[in-house]
């Protein structure tokens, strides 16, 4: 999978976490459903067919365990690869 493609995967996921409106859906992300984070408070979701699907499969990746998506100065970032250890004082519900 390509940078964007996991780019737009991580903003997405966390356009679902930000919004309070979705804080909710993080635990329902959808099979079949796509999620785009077009910037701050502007998220997008559409249904995918198998075309689509297939054309998104060339550019994706599965995200590593614990990665973490979180903002700075506006742009969306995302850290994985920390031990479990280091993420416990984060306190995530």
């Amino acid at each position: 999978m390509g940078l964007l493609s996991r780019t737009t995967i991580a903003t997405a996921v966390f356009a679902v976490i930000s919004s309070q409106a979705l804080s909710e859906a993080l635990l329902e992300l959808k099979p079949g459903m796509a999620y785009m984070f077009r910037g701050p408070g502007h998220m997008m979701t559409a249904a995918l067919d198998e075309q689509h699907r297939g054309a998104m499969m060339k550019y994706a990746q599965k995200l590593p365990k614990n990665t973490v998506f979180f903002m700075k100065d506006g742009e969306l970032y995302s850290a994985s690869g920390m031990p479990e250890n280091s993420l416990d004082e984060l306190h995530f519900e």
